[in-house]
């Protein structure tokens, strides 16, 4: 670093030479990396258009539970100005009007496409990190030059292959990735899609119009805070004193600012952390007042959790049932209320799991409350293969079984479809399930909902589609 440098004021240095300042930060390398960050244009609704064509075009929002508000947009109804968060009977009337297709949330569709699209992009990186549910980052050191075209080569494959479109993000840090992601999503892309963040001829330019609020991981809290400081947009972070930062935001905003400067602070997880705990939990598509009712939807609830908790190999040393009325209700006092269950050797079995969540719900229900909300939470998780033994623990063998059996029904389950073998106490209500007047069909998970293709006499083959949804 030269004399005059070191001597000017950190918000003034240039990023490269606040980057090479204070190398003891931690988890941040002089390794010279390369990411990408692949994301999913309005997955959402991305999802719903693969199985029908005729949406291709047209304005598409997707609703939250119970088909409350918005939370996915199609580029033609965010140019409709439908915000994120709009309450859906609000503006129904206004949707028709305009022509807008409308899906309740079709989690099973999402999730197993969002499989898809990362089955795809494992070809193309030796390492990779599935970020969330419509976005994964790939290591792409060592491509040199061909970064452009690879990223070209990964949006074209992961939209012929599963009919998603995608953006490419690429950039010597994590966070640019995700700021060049941004900016590719935004039609700033140096290759259509696809935008490397070393390809532009004035990246300290481009930081300089982000805002703060846009960089991965900034709150709007925190923008305000840095604003007072004077650090007014994401080039003035980059080259920041990251002394200053630590010392007032702590490590994490300092790694970001770093990142921003170009020095990779944010490796990838390989392997995601093990989960800390697990919750099922929903809001009632009427409000349930009798107990039947709730003991059926504890139970799906807790049958539910059993099979994530299998699915991740571990196991639960406690269980809590919650149980509230809505807050809003103008109809009688707020209720709510839990119990939870504690076990001396953690346990897989849904049995145990739905004779504990069955007596907690007994113990806090209560007459009279319409009640609005109910769940099941295990708080208390091991692994499956780590156990400290008890003394008076119930024989080996009897874990054994219970472990055979629990396997044997999430292979028939897994190979007939979720529920074909399941605890009668679900039996006892339907009225708890979530309202989705709008939903679409689960075109890949279910065989009566598979898309039919039929040829005609004339040769052309026409697809016959499910719809689903107002308007499509």
């Amino acid at each position: 670093m030269r004399l005059s440098d070191m001597l000017r004021p950190a918000a003034l240095r240039p990023a490269a030479v606040v980057a090479k300042a204070g190398v003891n930060t931690p988890g941040c390398s002089k390794k010279r990396n390369m990411f990408a960050l692949v994301d999913c244009n309005n997955f959402y609704a991305s999802c719903e258009r693969v199985f029908q064509p005729r949406l291709e075009g047209r304005p598409v929002v997707v609703l939250s539970n119970n088909d409350g508000c918005v939370i996915a947009r199609s580029a033609e109804a965010k140019a409709l100005g439908i915000g994120m968060g709009a309450a859906f009977f609000k503006h129904e009337r206004e949707m028709r009007r305009t022509g807008v297709a409308v899906f309740s949330s079709n989690y099973a569709l999402y999730g197993d496409l969002s499989r898809r699209v990362m089955q795809v992009l494992a070809r193309f990186a030796p390492a990779m990190e599935v970020y969330s549910i419509d976005e994964c980052f790939l290591d792409l050191s060592g491509l040199g030059r061909r970064r452009t075209a690879h990223g070209l080569d990964i949006a074209w494959t992961v939209k012929q292959w599963t009919g998603i479109p995608v953006s490419v993000g690429i950039g010597p840090t994590k966070t640019l990735a995700k700021v060049a992601n941004r900016l590719a999503k935004r039609g700033q892309g140096t290759a259509g899609p696809v935008l490397d963040w070393t390809e532009l001829p004035d990246p300290r330019g481009t930081l300089a119009t982000l805002a703060l609020e846009d960089v991965w991981g900034i709150s709007r809290r925190w923008g305000e805070k840095l604003r007072r400081m004077g650090i007014r947009h994401a080039r003035a972070l980059a080259e920041a004193d990251p002394g200053r930062l630590r010392e007032v935001f702590g490590v994490v905003l300092e790694r970001t600012a770093r990142e921003l400067g170009g020095r990779s602070c944010l490796s990838l997880e390989d392997v995601p952390p093990p989960r800390r705990q697990i919750m099922v939990s929903r809001s009632f598509g009427t409000r349930l007042r009798g107990r039947d009712e709730l003991r059926a939807a504890v139970t799906a609830f807790a049958t539910r959790a059993g099979e994530k908790l299998r699915t991740q190999r571990m196991r639960a040393g406690a269980l809590a049932v919650f149980l509230h009325t809505s807050p809003f209700d103008e109809h009688g006092p707020h209720y709510a209320n839990s119990f939870t269950t504690t076990w001396d050797r953690p346990t897989r079995d849904t049995g145990r799991l739905v004779r504990a969540a069955v007596r907690g719900l007994d113990c806090i229900y209560r007459e009279g409350p319409a009640y609005q909300r109910a769940g099941v939470l295990l708080p208390d998780l091991s692994s499956g293969s780590l156990e400290q033994g008890v003394l008076f623990a119930e024989p080996p063998d009897a874990v054994r079984r219970a472990d055979r059996l629990m396997d044997c029904v999430d292979w028939i389950n897994r190979r007939h479809g979720r529920g074909a073998v399941h605890y009668a106490g679900e039996d006892l209500g339907s009225a708890w399930h979530m309202r989705q007047r709008h939903k679409s069909s689960a075109f890949t998970t279910d065989w009566d909902a598979l898309p039919v293709a039929k040829a005609h006499e004339d040769g052309e083959i026409r697809s016959q589609d499910s719809g689903g949804g107002m308007g499509s």
